[in-house]
């Protein structure tokens, strides 16, 4: 039996993960989606003291309450950064990292440098509330749907798409021993339309071992492909 623990990414919750989670927990397997603070069903948290740091301790706390080890340990989109920051407190207890279609930090870069056409996108409709500059107000000028066509499915992510405090995207990844975490054994699955406008250098230890899969869908791989998610992971547990 594996342990997965699957980090979700930006404006959204751990809801994303909803038609994944069932399936590895049909094939026997644990599955724990911790939320992050402020977004998603955590919404209601938002406030100035949110960024990348809360994230970071929101997933290595989970992980400590749970007393989990043996970890395959998921970042998607951009919880990618989130997963890479809190191995310097779990790394000990995690087995193999997954970056689903996710940012690949390194040391002293934020989200907002390795994607900044889009974050430039989401911080023209900033708004301040309360002391928190938030991105992506839910019903104006939302962001693409990313390969998402079923009208269902657009309609219950656009419900619970919430806005994001921008002050974890532009907070650098701090790593005190990058080498170390390097060491980890990674597998990245991305999606074939991005696969092109990857970083090479970023994509080998995984391309190297056999372990770069793509899936030929759009960015929100989980809802779209769920299956075809849960089947790759499913050769790592």
């Amino acid at each position: 039996m594996a342990t997965f623990v699957l980090v979700h990414g930006a404006w959204s919750g751990a809801h994303g993960f909803r038609l994944v989670r069932p399936l590895l927990r049909a094939a026997g397997h644990e599955v724990f989606t911790p939320s992050l603070t402020g977004i998603g069903e955590r919404a209601h948290l938002t406030s100035p003291q949110v960024s990348l740091t809360t994230h970071i301790a929101d997933v290595v706390n989970a992980v400590w309450y749970e007393d989990l080890s043996d970890i395959v340990l998921l970042g998607y989109s951009y919880g990618g950064v989130v997963v890479t920051g809190a191995l310097e407190h779990i790394g000990d207890r995690v087995r193999h990292l997954v970056y689903l279609d996710a940012a690949t930090p390194v040391n002293g870069e934020s989200l907002a440098d390795i994607a900044a056409p889009l974050m430039n996108a989401a911080r023209r409709q900033a708004r301040v509330v309360e002391g928190v500059e938030l991105v992506l107000y839910p019903g104006t000028e939302p962001l693409p749907n990313y390969g998402v066509t079923d009208r269902d499915d657009i309609a219950w992510m656009a419900e619970r798409l919430t806005p994001h405090p921008f002050a974890c995207f532009t907070q650098p990844l701090a790593l005190t021993d990058e080498a170390e975490v390097g060491k980890l054994p990674q597998t990245h699955i991305v999606c074939t339309s991005t696969l092109a406008t990857r970083d090479p250098a970023r994509l080998a230890p995984a391309r190297d071992a056999g372990r770069l899969w793509d899936i030929d869908t759009g960015h929100d791989l989980m809802i779209t492909e769920p299956q075809r998610v849960a089947d790759l992971l499913l050769r790592l547990a």
